[in-house]
């Protein structure tokens, strides 16, 4: 017997009034009740007297309701022609995603092909099953015994019985123990975070915070500068060099105890020379900089400050602050951070907040905000107050120069060389600082492309460092509880099993329990677990509130992307290695420099200051090229998860399971707007 479709159409209740005020004099305020509402016969002769107004006051109310339904339709028959058109722009651009290897590519895309074209399949064989009356609910399925009326006369009557008891006994079973365990890593993943977010509280409550063992005052009188080496990694960064070399230029610090290096690895002759020109400005202004290009380009980023670390007056200097090609700190970074070192001889980093100068920019960009937030606020913040330990962000950091060379320096072995230096060098006892307050100012990439291959490298590179370093982790000398810590809970419950259940129990098991009723999800896994966790997610950032149902779905869409990363970073397949500039877009540019003009200069001790208005003219008049032609892509396993989940969408509608409906439809619509490149910055 077909199911009934109750939870989709339930009859309601339509007595709710309606009051309408018309505009002639004449004609008073009615009330109109519902057809259904009876009369009594003391008011039968008013309503017989005033049949004729309440008719026609009936058709001024169809109308202004037939109105409003016009222009919804109009509405939404616009934003169906405009994604149409979108769609067609994408489509025949015909640029694909290319940021892995073809080998990787071909494989992990070819199973979710197959799991898409199994769940057509199934689809259209569960449907012409129930338009024959065989449909049968999940919870008259715990036994493979059939109904006798479901007969066995036809082929596809035994073709569908038998599908029916396979899957009962050899398909649900598995399904259903791969659910469980994904739940279980679920609950697991999600008692950890509720935890950080009680320690990020419990902070807050006792107004926790890193104090500097030297005061302000001592540092205005004099008494502690000790000697600071800046290190500017960049590479084919022209947007936002300019900007960047002068913030670091303008730090207040004795100048005759402060070095810069620009540590430029472009590989773009032109980018080269503007910004050697740009630190040869700033050196006849009276600033200690120095200019660094590489002949031999090995090892990324590592590379590049390794061998920076190798110059000879590097032995001067105490303390090593980072700074990458777009971050911009504040004339007080280094008096609010370098303190904190004196007379904690076991210190090695101190880390800065970061904040974003474009986090307003566009959907994507107040998604990431959401993402970053937590991860500063809450993960580093708590990890740093409670274990002093916690992965250094590869910028807005000071380091002591013993502790890096104690730790071994920095190595080319994967593409997180921050999180090497610091896993090693917390294996050699040294402490890390969690500063929330010290805040510097970056950008967040604004197109999904940069964002993609931005955490393709983010999730690869922990999964490197995790193979590469467990026999250190195994055998070091810390406590038994710290190398808990790192294996546990660093490394495999926050890099590999949070985006192995985000990918498998939301985009393949929920889709496929929809084919196979006998394995099922509960309604609090599907909705009310993941609402809550986003809910906690966005409480470091409250403003973006109006946003958490986009950044459950969009955190689900990113599970493809950090999972296959996962994978390939685990068993060093694919892109493992590749190390992608992130495309930055450089709007505060201009903006910040003429800021500065109206901000009174700071003057450095010992040196002099730049002059901010000449420079300010010279990028205001500096004529813009002509930006190289761009393309949005179309992302080939983002779309075939879309049609995946909005298949076993319309197959749940058979068995009417409204949550994972309306689930699964957002879901799939999410793919598919991922996948065609809707989100984030528009390319025309």
């Amino acid at each position: 017997m077909a199911p009934s479709f109750d939870w989709w159409s339930k009859d309601k209740l339509r007595g709710t009034p309606v009051i309408v005020k018309m505009e002639n004099p004449n004609w008073s305020i009615s009330e109109i009740s519902s057809p259904d509402d009876g009369v009594s016969d003391d008011f039968a002769g008013v309503r017989k007297g005033g049949r004729e107004k309440n008719a026609k006051q009936i058709t001024w109310v169809l109308l202004l309701k037939a109105h409003r339904a016009a222009g919804c339709l109009a509405y939404l028959a616009s934003a169906g022609f405009h994604l149409a058109s979108a769609v067609r722009r994408r489509v025949s651009s015909g640029r694909t995603d290319a940021d892995e290897s073809p080998a990787l590519r071909r494989r992990f895309y070819s199973c979710i092909k197959v799991f898409l074209w199994l769940s057509i399949f199934l689809l259209a064989f569960e449907i012409a099953a129930y338009l024959k009356g065989w449909h049968i609910r999940a919870p008259d399925l715990h036994s493979i015994s059939l109904p006798s009326s479901f007969g066995f006369r036809s082929l596809f009557a035994a073709i569908y019985s038998g599908w029916v008891g396979f899957r009962a006994e050899y398909i649900a079973p598995p399904l259903q123990f791969l659910a469980n365990a994904c739940v279980i890593l679920f609950l697991i993943q999600s008692a950890d975070r509720f935890i950080l977010c009680l320690g990020c509280f419990w902070i807050r409550f006792k107004r926790i915070k890193p104090v500097a063992n030297s005061t302000s005052k001592d540092v205005e009188m004099g008494d502690y500068f000790p000697m600071v080496l800046i290190q500017m990694p960049m590479c084919n960064e022209r947007e936002v060099y300019q900007q960047s070399i002068a913030a670091v230029c303008n730090l207040d610090w004795p100048s005759s105890n402060m070095l810069i290096q620009v540590l430029d690895d472009s590989s773009d002759p032109t980018t080269q020379s503007l910004i050697k020109e740009e630190v040869e400005k700033w050196a006849h202004t009276g600033v200690r900089i120095v200019y660094r290009h590489r002949v031999i380009r090995d090892g990324y980023k590592a590379g590049n400050m390794k061998s920076a670390m190798n110059c000879s007056y590097v032995k001067d200097y105490e303390f090593v602050a980072i700074f990458d090609a777009d971050f911009q700190p504040t004339p007080d970074f280094l008096k609010r951070t370098v303190p904190h070192f004196q007379g904690n001889d076991d210190l090695a980093l101190v880390q800065a907040r970061w904040s974003f100068v474009n986090k307003d920019e566009n959907l994507l960009t107040r998604l990431q905000n959401i993402n970053l937030c937590f991860h500063f606020e809450v993960e580093q913040q708590v990890n740093g107050v409670f274990i002093n330990f916690f992965g250094f962000n590869g910028t807005a950091g000071v380091w002591r120069i013993k502790a890096l060379e104690d730790a071994g320096g920095w190595l080319e072995r994967t593409t997180v060389e921050d999180m090497d230096i610091a896993v090693r060098a917390h294996l050699k006892g040294w402490k890390f600082i969690f500063l929330n307050d010290v805040e510097c100012q970056c950008e967040l990439p604004e197109s999904y492309e940069a964002y993609r291959k931005q955490q393709h490298r983010w999730h690869s590179g922990p999964m490197q460092l995790f193979r590469l370093c467990l026999s250190d982790i195994i055998g070091s000398k810390i406590a038994m509880w710290k190398k808990a810590n790192l294996i546990f809970l660093f490394f495999l419950l926050r890099k590999l099993i949070l985006p192995f259940y985000s990918f498998t129990l939301f985009c393949i098991i929920l889709p496929m329990t929809m084919f196979v009723p006998e394995a099922e999800l509960p309604a609090w896994v599907v909705c009310y677990i993941p609402a809550t966790m986003s809910f906690l997610n966005i409480l470091p950032a409250p403003r973006s509130f109006p946003f958490i149902v986009p950044y459950l779905l969009f955190e689900n869409t990113m599970s493809v992307t950090k999972f296959n990363a996962m994978i390939s970073g685990l068993f060093q397949l694919g892109s493992a290695y590749e190390w992608v500039v992130t495309k930055k877009s450089g709007r505060s540019s201009e903006g910040d420099l003429l800021s500065l003009v109206e901000k009174e200069p700071k003057h450095h001790r010992g040196g002099s200051a730049p002059d901010f208005n000449s420079i300010a003219k010279e990028v205001v008049s500096q004529p813009r090229k002509e930006p190289k032609k761009k393309h949005n892509r179309i992302y080939r396993k983002e779309l075939a998860l879309a049609f995946l989940l909005l298949t076993a969408a319309a197959r749940s509608l058979l068995s009417a399971q409204g949550i994972h409906f309306y689930f699964l439809l957002f879901q799939g619509v999410s793919f598919l707007v991922v996948g065609l490149d809707l989100i984030g910055e528009q390319i025309e």
